[in-house]
């Protein structure tokens, strides 16, 4: 089953709950880092040219972001 999402806001909303879980490991780490600058970075860097991507994905890409280096 393919989701398809109309806008950049609302595949974020669907995502928002790995955000949340990526927010809490970094400041566990001490590193102080909204969801939306996570969703941001993640889009600049990793998925600006991407195009298909499936939500299980976005979600992995989420739980393996690692600040300002992606992890590929």
């Amino acid at each position: 089953m393919d989701i398809e999402f109309n806008s950049a806001y609302e595949l974020y909303n669907k995502v928002l709950p790995a955000l949340k879980t990526k927010k809490r490991e970094f400041k566990k780490r001490g590193i102080n880092i909204t969801e939306n600058e996570i969703f941001e970075n993640l889009t600049k860097m990793k998925w600006k040219d991407s195009k298909g991507l499936s939500l299980n994905e976005v979600v992995n890409d989420i739980l393996n972001y690692e600040g300002n280096r992606v992890t590929f």
